[in-house]
């Protein structure tokens, strides 16, 4: 299967199984296999990159297993060759999403002048703290 001009992924790395799903369909529910779980050998996988395989186990979340597979579960159509397609799709579009690298975070400052602002309302704040403390009497 073929995700981009570089990563083509083998067929030992898929696995298909075909159940039966519900949703639309009628009598043809209880009769065709047409639902598809497709399994993908991510961890195991010598054609991805690791840093694309932790990007990937992220964005799986709940699919990524314990073994390092991806599943993916469709029974949207009631077609099974529709149904396969679909899982083939999501699954290639998951792992171009894990090829993109995040950019770095740049830190960024507070400006000058909303240095000065805050300090300002700091000192203000302040001095309306002072009043609020009782007078002394002049006299002694």
């Amino acid at each position: 299967m073929r995700i981009t001009d570089e990563i083509t992924l083998s067929d030992w790395e898929l696995t298909e199984v075909f159940s039966r799903a519900s949703g639309p369909g009628g009598q043809n529910v209880n009769k065709v296999s047409s639902a598809v779980d497709l399994r993908f050998e991510a961890a195991r996988s010598p054609n991805l990159p690791a840093p694309v395989k932790a990007r990937l186990k992220r964005l799986a979340g709940r699919r990524w297993t314990k073994e390092g597979a991806i599943l993916i579960q469709v029974d949207e159509t009631r077609s099974q060759a529709r149904n396969r397609e679909i899982a083939r799709e999501r699954l290639a579009e998951l792992i171009r999403k894990a090829l993109i690298t995040p950019g770095k975070r740049r830190p960024t400052r507070p400006t000058k002048g909303s240095v000065e602002r805050r300090l300002k309302a700091k000192k203000a704040r302040g001095e309306i703290k002072v009043m609020r403390n009782k007078v002394e009497d002049p006299n002694g």
